[in-house]
């Protein structure tokens, strides 16, 4: 069972630069999208074999997740059902047969941490949220959860200390998650692995010079490690300045 998720940074201009080819190289069962930044009809994509579930946010050109799959859900629901956060079209949860599936675009903190206080709140709303679907069924989160956990995920960690992304208020969020029954696939896999990254600013050459932030993610329910296969980071695939990440598991 292979998984893939994307921050896209707008699918139109996405599809554009040869999303569906990656889409179709890629061949995913569950194909997961983050900053979509669309509103319904703008972008008519179907694919032979995958139903697609959207959720968009009420501001125009923002945020916004997507999920394709080749598996029916036995339900979807949008969000998670906080009325303060709901409208930016950032969660969609799948609840299959053994697992639920959440894609996620974590509120950035912005420039000046403009929005830490907020994102803070959502940190612990969001742990709430699938501490309670944990108790159902394993889960499995993907998506970009604008954080670089630990300093061998970021090229410059010294220089980006109290920048979004990088804060220790925005760590010790991940750190809590992670000490609450969940597994950060990539690095239960590769736990040494340095100067892999899966977003890179456009500015200053960064992809060019490889300097980059991990910041998408796949994580787990701790008792699904057993089950886990792979994970990749595709930096070799272009279109956005996030690239796709994956995930396989046994069925």
């Amino acid at each position: 069972m292979k998984f893939i998720s994307w921050n896209v940074n707008g699918l139109r201009a996405c599809e554009g630069k040869g999303f569906s080819d990656a889409f179709r190289e890629l061949d995913a069962d569950f194909f997961c999208l983050q900053e979509t930044k669309m509103q319904e009809g703008q972008l008519d994509l179907k694919y032979e074999g995958y139903t697609s579930y959207w959720n968009y946010a009420e501001k125009k050109g923002y945020s916004g997740t997507a999920i394709f799959t080749r598996n029916t859900p036995l339900s979807v629901t949008y969000g998670m059902g906080i009325e303060e956060h709901d409208h930016e079209g950032r969660i969609i949860t799948l609840e299959m047969e053994t697992f639920y599936l959440i894609t996620v675009y974590t509120p950035n903190s912005q420039d000046g941490l403009r929005r830490l206080e907020y994102r803070m709140k959502w940190e612990d709303d969001f742990l709430a949220y699938i501490r309670q679907l944990d108790k159902k069924k394993p889960v499995i989160i993907c998506g970009d959860l604008n954080v670089a956990h630990e300093e061998i995920d970021l090229k410059n960690p010294k220089t980006n200390r109290k920048n979004a992304g990088f804060t220790d208020e925005e760590r010790n969020k991940m750190t809590v998650m992670l000490e609450n029954g969940f597994t950060d696939t990539f690095r239960y896999f590769y736990p040494e692995q340095k100067e892999i990254y899966s977003w890179w600013s456009y500015r200053f050459k960064a992809r060019e010079k490889n300097a980059g932030w991990r910041i998408d993610y796949f994580i787990v329910s701790d008792r699904l490690r057993e089950r886990l296969e792979g994970a990749k980071i595709h930096t070799e695939i272009f279109g956005s300045d996030h690239c796709p990440v994956e995930l396989t598991m046994k069925d």
